[in-house]
């Protein structure tokens, strides 16, 4: 599968080689490609500067935000949630189209220090906010309550055995979302279990999980190609 992920942190990166690693194509999004590659440091949160890590990562590919998006059967936002709004802006509604957009964002304030405020929330959120921008893309919010390297190694925690919080807006989200938001990520060097409606109805408007108790039983959540066009959703046991 083709995937764009915006963004040259650390989570980008985390999920950029996990997800390669695993066969699939991705191109890593920025705002300018030769800058991002002329930088002798690292942007901390990240420990390597982006040119080290891609020559240790050969196969990922570095491209605008727009061109990351448009090659993609599937986007992921690895931004900050402050610059998250910017960055899709810089990718364009044209080539982010209907695709699927898995967003993991956090908006987070660090201009008073720590802890972090949020800079929306209560009546509002980042979610809504990128779905009624990008009407079109199918949009869930996941991924955005755990760690990057947590992501896509699950099994350093509590044996992979977790519940993550999984929101979208859409038939499909709201009757298999709501009824398997709960699950693992899967073992120890599995690919990172990546989650997106069929369809897009309008913006998120309802992020609060539901009453609904979990199902007890384990499962793994993949997006997987139907055609060059599309991708779908499989839920499946996973033992």
């Amino acid at each position: 599968m083709n995937i764009g992920i915006l963004g040259t942190g650390v989570v980008g990166q985390t999920l950029a080689a996990a997800l390669a690693e695993k066969g699939h194509a991705v191109t890593i999004g920025t705002r300018d490609p030769a800058e991002t590659m002329a930088r002798e440091t690292a942007k901390p949160p990240a420990r390597v500067a982006y040119r080290d890590w891609q020559r240790a990562n050969p196969s990922v590919q570095l491209a605008t935000f727009a061109d990351a998006a448009r090659s993609a059967d599937v986007v992921i936002n690895a931004t900050s949630g402050a610059s998250a709004m910017s960055a899709l802006e810089s990718a364009g509604a044209d080539a982010l189209g209907d695709r699927i957009l898995i967003d993991a964002s956090n908006p987070l304030d660090f201009s008073k220090g720590m802890p972090p405020t949020l800079t929306v929330c209560n009546t509002d959120s980042l979610g809504e906010q990128i779905q009624k921008a990008f009407p079109r893309v199918r949009l869930v919010k996941t991924l955005n309550t755990v760690t990057a390297n947590l992501m896509v190694n699950p099994g350093a925690v509590n044996e992979g055995d977790h519940t993550l919080f999984v929101c979208g807006n859409d038939a499909f989200g709201a009757g298999a979302f709501s009824s398997c938001k709960t699950g693992s990520l899967g073992r120890a060097g599995s690919l990172l279990a990546a989650v997106a409606s069929e369809r897009s109805t309008g913006p998120v408007s309802q992020l609060a999980p539901t009453s609904k108790p979990a199902p007890k039983s384990r499962t793994l959540i993949t997006i997987e190609p139907t055609s060059s066009e599309s991708a779908a959703i499989r839920f499946s046991e996973n033992s």
